[in-house]
């Protein structure tokens, strides 16, 4: 069965780690085979990872996009998850709900989950000033 997506005009999205680009009006597309998809309202893009939390989904989204460099991202997204435990210690419950999907290789679900971990970080940081 495909997967049927409709691209907004310019909208991007990412198709087994190629950016893809509607260039004209809105679009249909099919996929017919399994693929890493992002959406663009789902893209972070690097000089957009502001904060931990962000990082963390950024390398989330690299791990679910980039599979062979799988490795290399799950290190750093351990660092980084470690660092944001000592800082704090409240994210413990989003940290191990993302470290279980990660260990299962559900990297698009754990991209989901650390949107949740963005949004509890964002409340945070509102609420420290």
């Amino acid at each position: 069965m495909s997967l049927k997506i409709t691209l907004k005009s310019n909208e991007r999205l990412i198709v087994g780690g190629a950016v893809v680009r509607n260039g004209g009006k809105g679009t249909v597309l099919f996929i017919e085979n399994t693929v890493p998809i992002l959406r663009e309202k789902d893209i972070l893009g690097e000089k957009d990872t502001t904060t931990p939390c962000k990082r963390v989904y950024f390398t989330i989204q690299l791990m679910y996009i980039d599979e062979p460099n799988v490795p290399n991202y799950v290190k750093a997204y351990s660092e980084l998850a470690t660092e944001i435990l000592k800082a704090a210690p409240s994210t413990r419950t989003y940290i191990e709900q993302l470290n279980e999907r990660i260990e299962a290789g559900n990297y698009y679900q754990a991209l989901k989950l650390a949107k949740n971990l963005i949004e509890y970080e964002e409340e945070l940081l509102k609420n420290a000033n």
